[in-house]
């Protein structure tokens, strides 16, 4: 693994969003119209991959399609 590394072949598994789609995700989530499941969908990849790609954009702060019931008390929203 070690020369492989140091060729430069072991690079993992491939991102599921380009740089443009990821860029695209961020802007959309940063316009807050969308739930993270919908902008899953509209992308064709898991709320995980969302959750990932929207991070950087976002400081990890991504709105819930349905909040837990009290959450607001908590501070969890």
């Amino acid at each position: 693994m070690k020369v492989a590394k140091a060729k430069g072949k072991l690079k993992g598994r491939a991102p599921k969003l380009s740089a443009r789609q990821e860029a695209h995700l961020v802007k959309l989530y940063q316009e807050g119209a969308h739930t993270t499941r919908e902008l899953a969908e509209m992308l064709g990849v898991a709320r995980s991959s969302v959750y990932a790609g929207s991070a950087s954009g976002s400081q990890g702060q991504l709105r819930t399609s349905c909040p837990l019931p009290g959450a607001n008390a908590l501070n969890l929203t």
